[in-house]
């Protein structure tokens, strides 16, 4: 891993953790992803931006595998997904051969753009929920 790629991870994934997750994951009509800690068995809430289509919903993962919720996802795919206040069950999928640039164009553009300018090793993430 080269060096200003960790030195990125490290400064947003702190900030990420002590200020931005906390004061999002308050806010009602944030979208939240919930996952099952791969360690702990705890639910696990993270701010995501995305979008459903139909019986989708599709996000991006900005430091992709990297990321504690894709890991917990690898553990355990089965998520549940706060969209506009309600809660939706579902399994997850990890999709590296979908291509995240042109996946980030079809998603919310404020969201898009800061998974572009913060993110590095991209991966889309789909999952299929259960109603």
């Amino acid at each position: 891993m080269s060096r200003p790629f960790e030195t990125k991870y490290r400064a947003v994934t702190a900030f990420q953790r002590r200020i931005g997750n906390p004061v999002l994951r308050r806010l009602p009509t944030q979208t939240l992803l919930e996952t099952t800690g791969r360690t702990s068995g705890l639910p696990r809430r993270t701010p995501v931006g995305g979008r459903r289509v139909g019986n989708s919903f599709w996000l991006v993962s900005e430091f992709g595998e990297r990321s504690q919720y894709v890991r917990n996802i690898k553990a355990n795919p089965r998520v549940r997904v706060r969209i506009r206040g309600h809660w939706h069950t579902g399994t997850a999928h990890l999709l590296p051969d979908d291509d995240p640039v042109a996946r980030l164009r079809a998603l919310p553009r404020l969201n898009s753009a800061a998974v572009r300018v913060v993110g590095a090793g991209l991966l889309t993430v789909r999952v299929d929920l259960d109603e």
